[in-house]
């Protein structure tokens, strides 16, 4: 029976926590094992339904705000927070919440992995989904864009039932619900925070319907924006859920007017970059369509705390370093753009990793536009398994090599760029090198408990 399937696969989870390995997806994989339709039949028992995020970037910090959010009204969720995002990190959330033939919360908030949302949807039934971006990330586990947007075109013609919410800046997000017409979408209307032109490494640039180059009325980041196809193919559609009067304050915070249908309201967001502004549009749009109101929504957002690695500050041998998660040129570009609003120089620690789950190609450092902050990097420090890489591409980039050290360990590269400075310290991890560090900082006290 089931609830002996949940018990045997809770049971290894304990023993892989107790042994040192984690248990954010063992328990799930192994439940999947014994029960290939766990995650639905447990999900079943949800009161309230499902709501899953998928995206490129983002999906850890949108999930986390749409879950302060919820929250606030008083709903219990069922969430995989430790951003565990294919199907075994989700049988994980739901085992660890199932109590017998009951499950400890009305309602699940599951962000899943751009390759695995077909195998979980199906599953899930959810209520609503969000689809946030689609950019260029990991080819060589998972193809060009158009295989993930012909996958998830699918998704999103088998579920029917589905509320569907849309990036209407993204023409690849926003043509999938071409067809639909239960569709929130969401967007920037601020021309004050538009780029002077696209970058070199932006990704959709063709309508999906006729291939020709898109016209682009505005460019806010990477190929996100105003758009339509010349041939008449394919036009950017009017959010109804919108950040107006946009201000970013440098790598602390982002304010802007949110605007759902007829009202507004001023957002003080705790987080930097467009990039969370973007993350902030579709928690609201997700929101909005799970029946929380505009105050609701606002005061979610502003309470959101950020997690590991996007955009979090710890303290660390007498300094602040402020922790961003790089991996793939489109946020890269954002991060770097964040960081260029800061002012004086900076000293970075990059660590660039090329496990599996980074992705074995790292040739997308090319196409970051380390350029834009060379001329202010005080000292640099690169570590992980291509730090002689990262070092090389930041040398190019116009860094003076005697600025710049090379320290593939992980803990005695935090060392010496600790040891090169005073100030602040930012560090531009890659995924795997991000959950690296959080372990080590464990370790130091800098940071509390465990991430796997």
């Amino acid at each position: 029976m089931l609830a002996a399937k949940v018990a045997a696969a809770r049971a290894a989870g304990a023993l892989s926590r107790r042994a040192g390995r984690g248990g954010t997806s063992l328990p799930g994989k192994l439940l999947m094992r014994l029960e290939p339709d766990a995650i639905g039949r447990l999900a079943a028992r949800l009161r309230d339904g499902s709501a899953v995020i998928s995206a490129t970037n983002g999906k850890t910090t949108t999930a986390a705000m749409v879950a302060s959010i919820l929250e606030r009204t008083g709903v219990r969720l069922v969430h995989n927070r430790a951003g565990a995002n294919m199907a075994g990190g989700v049988a994980t959330a739901l085992l660890e919440a199932s109590r017998g033939r009951t499950i400890a919360g009305e309602a699940g908030l599951f962000e899943v992995d751009e390759f695995w949302l077909d195998r979980v949807v199906g599953e899930l039934r959810p209520r609503a989904l969000l689809l946030a971006n689609l950019f260029r990330d990991q080819l060589d586990r998972y193809g060009e864009l158009e295989t993930i947007a012909d996958r998830w075109a699918a998704v999103v013609a088998a579920a029917g039932d589905t509320k569907l919410v849309l990036n209407a800046d993204d023409p690849l997000v926003a043509d999938l619900g071409r067809d639909r017409s239960d569709v929130t979408y969401f967007g920037v209307q601020d021309d004050g925070v538009a780029l002077p032109a696209m970058a070199h490494a932006s990704d959709s640039k063709h309508c999906r319907r006729c291939g020709a180059p898109y016209v682009y009325d505005a460019i806010y980041m990477g190929h996100l924006g105003r758009y339509h196809c010349p041939n008449g193919d394919s036009l950017r559609p009017e959010p109804q859920v919108a950040a107006t009067a946009v201000t970013l304050d440098g790598t602390r915070a982002a304010r802007f007017t949110l605007r759902m249908g007829e009202q507004s309201a001023a957002v003080a967001l705790p987080l930097p970059g467009l990039y969370n502004v973007y993350n902030a549009l579709g928690a609201a749009g997700l929101a909005g369509a799970l029946g929380a109101t505009l105050a609701e929504i606002v005061a979610g957002l502003q309470a959101t705390q950020a997690a590991f690695g996007r955009a979090e500050t710890v303290r660390l041998a007498g300094r602040d370093m402020a922790i961003l998660l790089v991996k793939n040129p489109a946020g890269a570009n954002e991060v770097l753009r964040t960081l260029a609003l800061e002012e004086g120089e900076h000293d970075l620690f990059a660590v660039l990793n090329d496990r599996t789950a980074d992705g074995h190609d790292v040739s997308w450092v090319w196409d970051a536009d380390f350029e834009v902050i060379a001329g202010r990097v005080r000292h640099a420090t690169c570590s992980g398994t291509r730090a002689a890489e990262l070092a090389l591409r930041l040398k190019y980039a116009g860094v003076p090599g005697d600025r710049l050290t090379v320290e593939p360990t992980l803990e005695r590269g935090l060392d010496t760029a600790l040891a090169r400075g005073a100030g602040p310290l930012v560090a531009l991890p890659t995924y795997t090198a991000m959950l690296e560090l959080r372990e080590l900082l464990v370790a130091r006290g800098a940071a509390k408990g465990s991430f796997a």
